[in-house]
């Protein structure tokens, strides 16, 4: 090959090149984005958190949850782990990962029992989902559904409306699933808090739940989490929709 010819091809190779590199990067697809909001208000103990905290690490390692994920188109879903309490306090505690397999979930697991609990103080639902809302905005990754997983033992007592909360997530395309937990051993000053009139489960598919097959579960304790904290997973992952779901009931 004459020097002329080699060096065309080499021009041309270089060209190729530069273009693949300054080409935009595909944002990956995956099956689901979903926000776990934890509750960690005042009404719920250092125990009852301690319990929350490993129910939902426990529940991202489980294999019925993991088959759930890899069952998927993308075979893959995207989290954050968020905890919340007043008006004001709302923290990320484990940012976007994709999960992939049991690897990933394990970093992910691993990462939620080692943070410091993040609050402790009054209960805002409303604040809760739009924090969550505003998350969907930094993942990096695109999904073909979104979710917010809201678990709490309590009625939302600060921040706006939280019917004007779930209506406007609800508006943008956003399910909104709940995990009622019923707490029987809060202080006596929590009662009208953790045991509403019509029960917390009713306040929670009246005020919280919404949006395109949202469901709600009900825990009947803290030491039932981390299975009702799975079956609830497998139910989003897989879209599957529902009503009022017991935990007590039959397993998943």
């Amino acid at each position: 090959m004459n020097p002329a010819a080699l060096a065309r091809i080499v021009f041309a190779g270089a060209l190729l090149t530069a273009f693949v590199a300054a080409a935009p990067a595909r944002a990956q697809n995956v099956d689901l984005l979903l926000v776990l909001a934890a509750d960690v208000s005042r009404s719920i103990d250092d125990g009852e958190f301690n319990l929350q905290r490993r129910g939902y690490a426990a529940a991202l390692s489980d294999p019925r949850v993991l088959r759930a994920i890899t069952s998927g188109p993308n075979r893959s879903i995207a989290l954050t782990f968020v905890e919340w309490s007043g008006s004001e306090e709302q923290k990320t505690v484990v940012d976007w990962s994709v999960i992939r397999d049991g690897e990933d979930a394990a970093v992910i697991a691993g990462q939620i029992l080692a943070a410091p609990r993040s609050f402790l103080a009054r209960t805002s639902i409303s604040a809760a989902i739009d924090f969550s809302m505003d998350r969907f905005a930094t993942a990096p990754v695109a999904g073909d559904r979104r979710v917010i997983d809201i678990s709490g033992d309590g009625t939302s007592n600060a921040g706006r409306s939280i019917t004007d909360a779930r209506d406007e997530a609800v508006a943008k395309g956003v399910t909104i699933n709940g995990l009622a937990i019923i707490n029987t051993q809060a202080s006596p000053g929590f009662t009208t808090h953790t045991q509403p009139p019509g029960g917390l489960p009713e306040y929670y598919r009246q005020n919280v739940i919404g949006g395109t097959g949202a469901f709600l579960l009900v825990v009947e304790n803290f030491d039932s989490f981390a299975d009702a904290m799975a079956r609830k997973l497998i139910s989003e992952i897989a879209g599957i929709p529902g009503g009022r779901q017991t935990a007590s009931l039959k397993p998943f």
